[in-house]
């Protein structure tokens, strides 16, 4: 990166790491720490999880060589993973955060942007003085902090906001619905508005679907489309890691992909002549390729860098898998349970992608996609990478994406001053102990809240029918067996424990700010 669009200069740099090695001494003994969070991917789509269109070696190595965990859970959708993730609290919690609407910042419009983003931070919901944001964590412990991508919490932040949160660098979109145009005219980079060159698109070169002739041809016109967001997002973080290299380091990539709409430079050739798929589903995957492919280049310079040894790498993603593949007579939205011809409610008839048409399983098998409570909707990858220094091995425990900032702050000797909704599970990693039988995590959903427990049990509230039920995940993980009025007593004590931590407001349908 052009280092006058640096959040420093080398001097400022220089200085800055200077004090934080004087006010940690033993920072090297902590690891540097890059946090890779991926969009809308299902387990499904790796093959270290069962996919079989194609492969994904870089994230296998992850998965194979870490501490991998089966029951890992995000949130029902991108933008409250992110603000558990940052925050520490699950989205069942009032004020601590609120997600406003994205398309804020129109693409078309520059001029008026400073005004908008006061109107969201006048509206938006701030942690207290005494509660650390994720990237303050680090922040106190001398860690230089970077995030690139998809930026902040929620739908949409500002740069005053990512300022507060404590990060020293960051850069790509602050809009949810901007980050769907992977050719985008510009992007945020600190304080200032960073024009692409090349990208005139004032959508973003952003797709449609349902696939047709017109929709393929629109795609594929790349007038005005030069340059890839992806494709700048990697080449910032290797800028990234050569100008934090001596010192230690925080990165956050929270990329786009393989969110869609479909958009990609090329078909991979792994699968441009898989006639399994259709040209649509070949795109789509060469996103998940073109992932993996990112993460092997980021863990090659690491290497390059002598930082591989002390570099802790963290893959996972926000939400389960979303279908963004569309076809019709193949894949259908509103999506169809094909073998009874009638649309899923996810009460009665819930989705699964051997009865709807997807030829990826993205949600390996289970029930429910991206917004609903569901597993596959809310079941996520997560991995901990560090090279000899963690218990590797697949862990069947119940974690969540809000136990990674009290986990960073075990590991960095920083103490909360105020309690966070997530645990810290660094002995997990390191030594191998297992959590709590009496752990358990909450998340939110459009659908309703969710209650799941280390020793498997899951009550669910399905909110449109104002029900609730009760599925033991150990013996029955697609959810399709109601056990509820096998089970009351641990419906209760479940049910007690899911209002007392959403305030009472799951009746009315408030499950978050």
């Amino acid at each position: 990166m052009k280092k006058k669009h640096f959040i420093f200069s080398v001097l400022v740099l220089g200085a800055l790491c200077f004090v934080s090695l004087f006010v940690q001494a033993d920072s090297k003994k902590k690891p540097n720490v890059i946090l890779i969070q991926a969009s809308d991917l299902g387990r499904g789509l790796l093959s270290a999880y069962g996919q079989k269109h194609f492969t994904t070696p870089n994230i296998d190595v992850l998965i194979n060589n870490g501490v991998s965990f089966a029951n890992a859970y995000g949130g029902s959708l991108s933008a409250y993973s992110r603000a558990a993730l940052f925050t520490g609290h699950h989205d069942c919690n009032k004020g601590y955060w609120r997600i406003p609407n994205g398309g804020v910042y129109a693409f078309q419009d520059t001029v008026n942007i400073r005004e908008r983003e006061n109107i969201v931070d006048e509206s938006s919901i701030f942690l207290s003085e005494n509660e650390l944001y994720l990237p303050q964590v680090f922040r106190k412990a001398g860690y230089v902090t970077g995030q690139i991508g998809k930026l902040g919490i929620g739908n949409v932040s500002t740069r005053q906001q990512m300022i507060r949160y404590g990060w020293d660098y960051c850069y790509g979109f602050l809009d949810f619905n901007s980050s769907q145009g992977y050719y985008p005219p510009f992007l945020f980079e600190n304080e200032q508005i960073s024009i692409i060159e090349g990208n005139t698109r004032i959508d973003g070169g952003r797709s449609v679907s349902p696939e047709t002739e017109l929709t393929y041809q629109d795609r594929w016109k790349m007038d005005g489309k030069k340059q890839y967001a992806p494709a700048l997002f990697l080449r910032k973080i290797i800028d990234f890691l050569h100008e934090c290299k001596d010192f230690p380091f925080f990165l956050i990539y929270s990329t786009p992909l393989p969110h869609g709409p479909v958009s990609v430079p090329a078909v991979h050739p792994e699968v441009v002549n898989n006639d399994a798929l259709t040209q649509v589903e070949k795109e789509y995957a060469s996103m998940v390729k073109l992932l993996d492919e990112h993460i092997g280049i980021i863990m090659k310079e690491l290497q390059a860098l002598n930082l591989d040894e002390n570099t802790m790498i963290v893959f996972t993603s926000d939400n389960g898998h979303n279908i963004h593949y569309l076809q019709y007579g193949r894949i259908d939205r509103p999506f169809v349970n094909y073998s009874i011809k009638e649309l899923f409610d996810n009460l009665h008839n819930k989705y699964y992608s051997s009865v709807a048409g997807d030829v990826f399983n993205g949600n390996a098998g289970l029930a429910g996609l991206k917004y609903s409570n569901l597993e596959g909707g809310i079941r996520i990858p997560l991995t901990f990478y560090w090279k000899g220094k963690l218990h590797k091995g697949l862990r069947e425990d119940i974690v969540s994406g809000y136990d990674f900032l009290p986990t960073m702050a075990d590991l960095l000797g920083i103490k909360l001053q105020s309690e966070k909704d997530g645990v810290s599970i660094l002995s997990l990693l390191t030594k191998g102990k297992k959590l709590l039988k009496n752990r358990y995590v909450i998340i939110g959903s459009e659908e309703g809240p969710v209650i799941i427990t280390n020793e498997g049990w899951k009550l669910r509230f399905y909110n449109q029918k104002k029900i609730y039920e009760l599925y033991n995940l150990k013996k029955d993980p697609e959810e399709k067996y109601n056990v509820i009025l096998r089970f009351p007593e641990i419906a209760e004590k479940l049910k007690k424990t899911l209002l007392d931590e959403c305030e009472g407001k799951i009746e009315n349908g408030i499950f978050y700010n």
